[in-house]
This record gives C-alpha cells, sequence and structure tokens, in this order.
C-alpha cells in the first residue's frame, strides 16, 4: 500500500512512521499502512465548490508573473481550489490558444500548458464543440416534445466529471489534439481581417441592437444549414474526406438528424430541422443567446461610439476576440464567476447583454479588481467548520492563512 502522507504509527501493527493518507476518493479518505495493510475509511462531508473560468488573457499574465495583480490573484485563487472552495476548469480552447503561444522571456508553450492545467487541478471543460453540438440537440429535443424554449443548463453537459468532490492527490493528464499551428494562425488572421472589413458597413447600419442579434442569429442558423449541405454534395461527389474535415456545424445538423425513428423521412426530417432553427428554441440556445448580443454589442459601439476607426490597430486590438467570444458565450453560462480582460467585459456588462442577470455568472476583469478579492475572501469566511475539519483529514499540509491579509 502507498502512502502519500505519513501520519505516524500504524494503529494495528505499532510499526513507526508507515501509517497515513493512501489516497482520496469522492466523499471519502482512504487511510493504511504499508506494513501490515492494515486500513481504515474516513468519511467527508458533501461539498458544492464554486465554478471559476479563468480567461487567456489572465492566466497567460499569471503564467509570466510579470503583474503582481495577477499573480496575487493567482495565488488566492489556488488556495481556495486547494481548500475545495473552488474549481477552475481549463478547456479546448485554452489548449487551442497555448497551442498559437510564440512564447516570452524564456517560456514556450509547453511550460504554459502545464501551468494551465496546474492551475486547473486537473479538472476540464468538455471540448467546445462537443458542448456547442448538446445544447442544440437538447433544444432540438425540447421542441420536438413540444416543451418550452427556456433552457435549462447542466452542468454535466459542459464538465468532466464530478467536480463536487474532493480532489485526490495525483491528476492523470490526457494530451489533446491541437491542429496545425500555421493553418490555425492563417485563419484566425483572415477572420479577423473578414470582421474589420465589414465595420464601414456596421457605421452606415440603422438597424436597432434586438435587429442586430436577430441578424447574428439567422447568420448562424445559415452556418449550420449551409455546413451540412456543403458536407452532403462532398459525399455525393465522392469526397470521403468530408467525414473527417468538415466544419463542426455540419456534425451537430448530422447529429439531430439522428434524433428521429429510422421511419421518420429524411425530407421530413431536414424541416423539421429547418423550423427548429427558425424558432425560439434555437434562439434561446446558451451559445447562440450570449454570442448574438456580444457581436450586436461590438456592432452598436462600431456604429454608435465610432469604436475602431483605425483599421491596423482594430486588426490589433481585436485578435483574441473570435476566441474570447468563444470562452464566454461557450462556458460562461456553466460559471459562477468568469475572469476577463476589460474589453469583453465591457461588452457582456451591457444591460442589453447581460451575462450576469441572464445566468447569474459575476464576471471579474482590471476594472473591479478588488471585487474579486472580496468574493474569494468571503469563501474563505464562509467555509463550515465541518470543511474545515475534513480538510485537516484529507490535507494535513493545507494552512489556514487569510487570502492576503484581509483584504476586502
Amino acid at each position: 500500500m502507498l502512502i502519500t502522507y505519513v501520519l505516524g504509527a500504524c494503529p494495528k501493527c505499532r510499526s513507526e512512521n508507515c501509517f497515513g493518507n493512501v489516497s482520496v476518493q469522492g466523499d471519502r479518505v482512504l487511510r493504511g499502512c504499508e506494513s501490515c495493510n492494515y486500513h481504515m475509511t474516513i468519511f467527508l462531508p458533501v461539498i458544492r465548490k464554486k465554478i471559476l473560468y479563468l480567461d487567456q488573457f489572465f492566466l497567460s499574465n499569471a503564467f509570466l508573473g510579470k503583474d503582481e495583480r495577477f499573480v496575487e490573484a493567482a495565488q488566492g485563487i489556488r488556495k481556495l481550489s486547494d481548500f475545495q472552495l473552488l474549481v477552475v476548469p481549463f478547456s479546448s480552447i485554452h489548449e487551442d490558444e497555448t497551442h498559437q503561444w510564440k512564447g516570452f522571456g524564456g517560456k514556450n508553450k509547453e511550460d504554459l500548458m502545464e501551468f494551465v492545467k496546474t492551475s486547473s487541478g486537473g479538472h476540464e471543460f468538455q471540448q467546445d464543440y462537443e458542448v456547442e453540438e448538446k445544447q442544440i440537440v437538447t433544444a432540438f429535443q425540447n421542441y420536438m416534445e413540444g416543451k418550452s424554449a427556456e433552457f435549462m443548463l447542466e452542468a454535466d453537459d459542459a464538465i468532466e466529471g464530478n467536480i463536487h468532490e474532493w480532489d485526490d492527490y495525483y491528476r492523470i493528464d490526457v494530451g489533446s489534439y491541437l491542429g496545425d499551428i500555421q493553418v490555425i494562425r492563417d485563419l484566425k488572421g483572415k477572420s479577423i481581417q473578414t470582421l474589420v472589413d465589414v465595420f464601414e458597413d456596421w457605421r452606415n447600419s440603422t438597424s436597432t441592437f434586438e435587429q442586430d442579434v436577430e441578424i447574428e442569429i439567422a447568420d448562424a442558423r445559415k452556418g449550420y444549414i449551409q455546413s451540412y449541405l456543403d458536407y452532403v454534395q462532398r459525399m455525393v461527389l465522392g469526397d470521403y474526406e468530408a467525414m473527417f474535415d468538415s466544419p463542426v456545424k455540419s456534425q451537430v445538423v448530422q447529429a439531430m438528424l439522428h434524433c428521429f425513428t429510422n421511419e421518420t423521412p429524411w425530407a421530413e426530417r431536414l424541416q423539421k430541422v429547418g423550423e427548429f432553427f427558425r424558432s425560439d428554441h434555437f434562439a434561446q440556445v446558451p451559445y447562440q443567446w450570449v454570442s448574438a448580443r456580444i457581436y450586436a454589442k461590438l456592432k452598436d459601439m462600431v456604429k454608435n461610439e465610432g469604436a475602431y476607426a483605425n483599421h491596423e490597430k482594430a486588426k490589433e486590438r481585436l485578435s483574441g476576440f473570435f476566441s474570447d467570444v468563444k470562452h464566454v458565450a461557450i462556458y460562461s453560462p456553466y460559471c459562477d464567476a468568469f475572469i476577463m480582460d476589460k474589453a469583453m467585459a465591457h461588452l457582456v456588462n451591457d444591460p442589453r447583454v447581460g451575462l450576469h442577470n441572464r445566468y447569474g455568472v459575476k464576471v471579474f476583469s482590471l476594472n473591479n479588481w478588488d471585487e474579486l478579492f472580496y468574493w474569494l475572501n468571503t469563501l474563505e469566511e464562509e467555509m463550515s467548520t465541518a470543511h474545515k475539519a475534513a480538510l485537516s483529514e484529507a490535507y494535513p499540509w493545507t494552512s489556514s492563512r487569510p487570502l492576503d491579509g484581509g483584504r476586502h
């Protein structure tokens, strides 16, 4: 029996320094003796951790360690994670962005990825495209069954495993597929160029915010349908590579079509899919709801506030915009709090976007950094006596120092 943390002499065989904690398994601590194999179980109380999302902006700054604000926050977050009060899962978007990082100050992308995973304690969100597909398929099934268009969030749809368990002492690192770096960079650059190019049209637009939201949702609907039609056309022409390199959006439609019984004609299936995309059920899908309003807010800034008038500066400032939108739109509805850069916080805090009002997620940025520390301190201060006792049982080395000397 491998002892992870030695507590002292074995209660059974009395051998010195051979008895201690072996592992933490869900809601219990396994203790044992490496000499006589005596073992016992300590049960732990049920816990409910807060879910915090750290965007790449935060993680990169905390990793480089040049700005004390991020270092201090990262230390506080790590402490509360160790206290089992908080969990900060990483996502496939973190991996994609880290894969693109060119390095700085002698540090490389492998170092940054290890920092990201260590910060998360090994907890992970499901792949972004999996969450997107699950949301749409769930909404489609609700539509077919005549249920309300209001989307009910399920944490299992976005987070791997049960995060509301006591962490074990070790994490298993599973590698992920990472695409071609240069191809991804090229596509990213072209996407930003396309976005900036449309700004002149936006400045001449007279549409309202709500009309712009409808335009974004309509464009999303067309994107799913067109991607599927392109996939079908390639397959009909014998291009079977389509099964491997078609856009994820085409797979979403395929998943929807398989929600029917085998007896349902394909024409009827396609008709129902089309009706769904024009329904409020699709508009209420969290990813679509959030992203459509973020883009509508950006359009409002361009045409009504004169934002991003200089195209070259706009391309630089918006270089990570699409990834940032995806971070927020895919994962924020499942979180209690989200740390993002000031520009994105400005977008989502607009009452017409209303991320907090819609999903209850707290938004933190350098604009309200003190509020972040207040929230972190409050989590620690509200820790129950039973939780503190369980910490000493499961992680005897855990300290109980204040986050930052009582900062509020």
